[in-house]
């Protein structure tokens, strides 16, 4: 039995709610146990934003809570001691470098910077940087597939907002042209398949 946690953390309005959820659903909708937990401020734009996700490949063991965490989802730095301490050593650690500029700090990290916020202005869409770090994350690991993201955030768009949704595929699938496919995957098999 195999059990992944990603700790998400940025600034409200960056999307991490929205991504978490969208990798939660996909999780559920390839078959794995999923628990998410959102962890916000009652400010709407600019206070903290971080959740928790556990995906696990058969039952959960417990009721997870990340003290060692296996990899890390970063949109901005403001916030990112309160996700720092509890990354596992050796943790993938994902971080928007277009916001991200101080060190990781956690031992041996593996950390994979991209300017989502950055290539999201370059596609047209700059509210979608959530999307580009996610689809760099989905590339990168296996958790789920990039399909299987795709269709849960065209469920999760609410119907005001669909006009975001091509600009949200584009900037997926820019994330995952961004990093190298695989290069730090998350289930055995995709290892064992490198």
């Amino acid at each position: 039995m195999t059990e992944r946690e990603v700790l998400f953390t940025g600034v409200g309005g960056q999307g991490i709610q929205i991504v978490s959820k969208a990798l939660a659903m996909a999780a559920v909708s390839e078959g794995r146990t999923v628990l998410l937990v959102p962890r916000y401020g009652g400010i709407m734009r600019g206070g903290k934003t971080n959740a928790e996700l556990t995906v696990g490949d058969g039952a959960l063991r417990a009721l997870p809570v990340a003290t060692a965490a296996w990899s890390g989802f970063a949109m901005d730095q403001a916030y990112w001691e309160t996700m720092r301490p509890h990354l596992a050593e050796g943790a993938l650690v994902l971080v928007n470098s277009a916001l991200f500029h101080q060190p990781v700090d956690v031992p041996r990290a593996r950390v994979f910077p991209v300017a989502a916020t950055d290539i999201a202005t370059e596609i047209g869409s700059p509210m979608s940087a959530g999307f580009v770090l996610l689809g760099a994350f989905v590339a990168l690991t296996g958790l789920v597939s990039l399909e299987s993201v795709a269709a849960a955030m065209t469920e999760l768009v609410p119907a005001y907002r669909r006009q975001h949704l091509d600009a949200n595929r584009r900037a997926l699938d820019a994330g995952a042209q961004a990093v190298p496919a695989l290069a730090a995957p998350a289930w055995p098999a995709l290892a064992a398949a490198r």
